[in-house]
């Protein structure tokens, strides 16, 4: 097995798109860098190397197709190619005019350690505008033998094979010629019903304006559709230009992502690799239960469809992942589109409130205001809501809670807020009414000794939310809640009576990351400016924290508990929750994403609005360290509160926690197989 380092270990695999500089009708010569493109995709590792349709003899061959002397050719460059495969660790696909009985096919031939594994006729022949293939060439339905005789071995022939590679967890890959990806119903389909992850296609594709946008649609459509990696190979430089042209476009897609893309009418070959996530792939399609009922449907053609295994050993040594994975997954880091996104994030929660609201009669809401980013976000949901119903800001009740632990910069910040949101503001102080419940208990606290127990804490947010209902029975208003979903998966909650409760919460599916930077947004798009933006910049510099134990005799006016001292750091623990809630993934995969987007704070992208000062690293020994608090916290004990949760409204597609929707789970889990498992395969 592949040590940890290795992207092989976490179902990885590299895959390669070769365009080579084919000679006009030359297959010696297409032979040679056909293999000299091979050698270069075996040494970087790729398991799969695609080359174009017909490379062998070129695609611009036309009546010299049926000469016998280009047949012989393409069978001894052929014969070339399968015998420096030998030495090869990487499959390949190669395009090459092959005899079968009495008819001549287009087809993708399958190469590995010296063998042809199998042979793909195309399925459809385009004979329509510039493309005349029908006068060259028979369709996969015309074959009238599912063997063909080829270099003196007898190899499986049609366009229903899968290669099935067993050392690889949910690699099967399926093949498939240029045209074949145009039709309604691609030959491809059926094979990824049938479990094909991975879709190949070798293709001539002359270039003419805008096609190439178009061939991209198709990849990541398809690749969508799906639920696929896509590769596509275009005929490039060296094609005949009697009356086409060639741009040798090379694409690697995943389910509707583009990976990797080469360039187009580069005058030099080229090698285009991608590292395809297998994993995500199989976890995907596992849990898009339309999927299997896709195949369900159509199993009668799916079971007739023939398997051939590959015996593609997995690279022994330690291959570093070159595909960048984002930081914070929960957050739009296109800049291109972070204005849309942000935007609609905005309303997917100012509609939910709005909706709940018109549904109950209501016209005002009460809102806790405790000058920290959660409620802060809240509040601005808020007032965009009854701005959209066209109610006054002031029906938005909001109130400054302040407790034993409060700070005054916080405090100071809460009051600046509402001012500036034009909200109608209040304060209630609820010390005494913690301290006659700290006496009614007989707690120490009440008599000055300084005992900071969870009952001490929970007293204060107790109140508060007790508060808030009566205010809102009161004023005939609705709570609207402000727990963000990262303290939902930690249970970083007060149960029932406190902040755990409320009519509505706006936040519940807005992990923390994504609170930040929805805040940072609003002040750099200037969409709040002035004082409102002042405040807003002093709420996100300000240290996450409860505000539920008093500071010790140095007092610096800020928040004595550190939230993330306790939890840990919420853009990890995002990120922890967003692979965990997402895709079920086991706790090292987990750990080696972290890995590779943590550990090196000057590699890969950082969305603009994160400030240099704020650009964190973690090593492997402290992603590990809090990933196990956070498993022991969402998986053992903290699916009680989730499973009383208010109603809120699903944002992301990265998942809720309501148990009404995205996530069920019994309370009473034990969280040993995923701590021993992280134990086990990730080292300190």
């Amino acid at each position: 097995m592949a040590d940890f380092e290795s992207l092989y270990r976490h179902g990885f695999a590299r895959m390669a798109v070769a365009i080579p500089l084919v000679g006009g009708v030359d297959p010696e010569l297409n032979a040679d860098r056909t293999l000299a493109l091979a050698r270069r995709a075996a040494a970087d590792h790729a398991v799969l190397t695609l080359f174009p349709e017909l490379g062998l003899s070129s695609y611009t061959a036309d009546d010299l197709f049926h000469q016998d002397a280009l047949q012989d050719a393409v069978l001894a460059g052929l014969r070339r190619v399968v015998r420096g495969s030998a030495e090869l660790g990487s499959v390949l696909v190669v395009g090459a005019p092959l005899r079968c009985g009495a008819r001549l096919f287009n087809c993708a031939v399958v190469i590995h350690r010296g063998e042809v594994l199998g042979v793909v006729p195309k399925s459809y022949l385009p004979t329509y505008r510039e493309f005349y293939e029908r006068r060259y060439f028979a369709a996969a339905r015309d074959a009238t033998a599912r063997q063909l005789t080829l270099l003196g071995s007898d190899v499986p022939f049609g366009d229903d094979l899968l290669f099935d590679v067993p050392a690889f967890d949910g690699f099967t890959f399926h093949v498939e010629v240029c045209e074949d990806l145009w039709v309604p119903v691609p030959p491809s389909t059926w094979a990824a019903l049938a479990d094909a992850s991975v879709l190949v296609n070798l293709s001539a594709s002359n270039i003419t304006i805008a096609k190439a946008d178009y061939r991209r649609q198709l990849c990541a459509a398809h690749s969508a559709r799906c639920v696929a990696a896509y590769l596509y190979a275009a005929a490039g430089p060296g094609e005949s230009t009697t009356d086409l042209a060639w741009d040798g476009q090379a694409l690697i897609y995943e389910n509707g992502e583009k990976l990797a893309e080469g360039d187009r009418f580069s005058a030099r070959e080229q090698l285009v690799t991608a590292d395809v996530d297998l994993q995500r792939l199989a976890q995907d399609r596992m849990r898009t239960t339309s999927f299997a009922d896709c195949a369900h449907d159509h199993r009668e053609r799916l079971l007739g469809l023939r398997r051939v295994r590959v015996d593609l050993p997995m690279p022994d040594t330690t291959v570093a992942l070159r595909r960048e994975v984002p930081r914070f997954p929960y957050v739009p880091a296109d800049p291109r589109t972070l204005g849309e996104r942000c935007a609609e994030v905005y309303q997917i929660q100012v509609q939910g409130l709005t909706r709940r609201l018109a549904a109950t009669g209501t016209t005002k809401v009460v809102i806790g205001v405790s000058g920290g980013l959660d409620s802060t976000q809240a509040l601005i949901v808020a007032a965009k809501s009854m701005d959209r119903l066209g109610l006054p800001r002031g029906n938005v009740l909001a109130f400054s809670l302040p407790g034993f632990a409060t700070s005054e910069l916080t405090r100071r910040n809460s009051h600046l807020l509402m001012a500036a949101l034009e909200v109608t503001a209040g304060e209630i102080d609820i010390r005494p009414s913690a301290m006659q419940m700290l006496r009614d208990l007989d707690h120490p606290a009440a008599c000055g000794e300084p005992v900071y127990d969870v009952a001490y804490e929970n007293v204060q947010a107790g109140e508060r939310t007790s508060h808030l209902f009566r205010l809102a029975n009161q004023r005939g208003a609705l709570v609207v809640g402000t727990g963000d979903l990262s303290e939902i998966a930690l249970g970083w909650s007060t149960y029932g009576v406190g902040d755990h409760m409320s009519h509505y919460n706006v936040n519940a599916s807005v992990p923390k990351t994504l609170v930040q930077y929805l805040i940072r947004w609003t002040v750099d798009t200037g969409e709040l400016t002035g004082a409102a933006a002042k405040v807003l910049q002093s709420i996100l510099d300000t240290a996450i924290s409860p505000e539920l134990v008093p500071p010790g005799e140095a007092d610096s006016g800020e928040p004595a508990q550190h939230s993330e001292a306790v939890v840990g750091p919420f853009e990890l623990q995002d990120f922890h929750l967003y692979y965990l809630l997402r895709f079920g993934y086991r706790p090292s995969r987990i750990a080696y994403l972290a890995q590779q987007a943590w550990a090196d704070r000057t590699r890969g992208s950082w969305p603009g609005l994160i400030p240099p000062e704020k650009r964190n690293e973690y090593d492997l020994a402290t992603i590990k360290r809090w990933l196990a608090v956070f498993l022991h916290r969402f998986v053992q004990t903290s699916q009680f509160k989730r499973s009383a949760l208010p109603n809120g409204p699903k944002v992301g597609s990265g998942g809720a926690l309501s148990p009404r929707s995205d996530w069920r789970a019994p309370s009473d889990a034990t969280a040993r197989a995923w701590l021993e498992e992280l134990e086990r395969n990730v080292p300190d």
